[in-house]
């Protein structure tokens, strides 16, 4: 052993240890909350003491910890942890609402109700029996929901030749805040879509369906 005392090794590793309890500790106290300032205090001392550790067991027996940890200051480590609390200057808006309106024309509800089962089935997979497939399909609006909850919940879902499109539109607005789903009634299919008298509207775009031309006006 050189100039370093079994004894100094012994104390450097006792150190780890208590940190590390401290560490443990600081993380159940804290319940899993982010940037929590104990944690963070915890984690530095951990540091530094597995850091000081290895340092004196290169020392002792030219060895290595498997810790591949570098020195922390404290002092700088608080400053950018009380710079993370600090509120950024963010000058847009903090919530906003995109709403979105496509109209369609159905030529044949039966032929939209029978694509909505195909899709349920498809969905179900082939092992599947009338079970699985719930109640069947017969309106409309089931028929329309089907055809999202079996696809990837987008309106492109929708694209099909069942349902002819019509004009859509696409809004976006700033909101007092978020949307709160338990406020509105489950019937209630106007009141989640309608603007609030603080929101604002920062934009809008008008959607207007692809229409074949006939050969003569090409």
């Amino acid at each position: 052993m050189t100039d370093v005392q079994s004894t100094d090794l012994d104390a450097a590793l006792e150190r780890v240890f208590e940190a590390a309890r401290a560490h443990l500790a600081a993380v159940r106290a804290s319940g899993g909350a982010v940037e929590d300032d104990n944690v963070g205090k915890a984690y530095v001392a951990l540091n530094n003491a597995s850091f000081e550790y290895d340092e004196l067991l290169l020392d002792a027996f030219n060895e290595v910890t498997p810790w591949d940890v570098k020195p922390i200051d404290e002092d700088e480590a608080a400053h950018d942890h009380d710079h993370d609390h600090e509120a950024p200057s963010d000058p847009y808006p903090h919530a906003i609402a995109v709403r979105q309106r496509r109209d369609y024309r159905v030529p044949s509800v039966a032929a939209l109700i029978r694509v909505a089962e195909s899709a349920r089935r498809a969905a179900a997979g082939p092992d599947a029996d009338d079970a699985d497939l719930g109640e069947p399909i017969t309106s409309v609006g089931e028929a329309v929901l089907e055809l999202l909850q079996s696809g990837d919940g987008s309106l492109g879902e929708l694209d099909i030749p069942e349902l002819e499109p019509l004009d859509g539109l696409v809004t976006v607005t700033e909101v007092a805040a978020p949307l709160d789903l338990d406020a509105f009634e489950e019937e209630d299919g106007d009141g989640p879509f309608a603007p609030g008298p603080e929101d604002r509207l920062l934009g809008r775009l008008d959607e207007h369906p692809f229409l074949e031309l006939p050969d003569e006006d090409r």
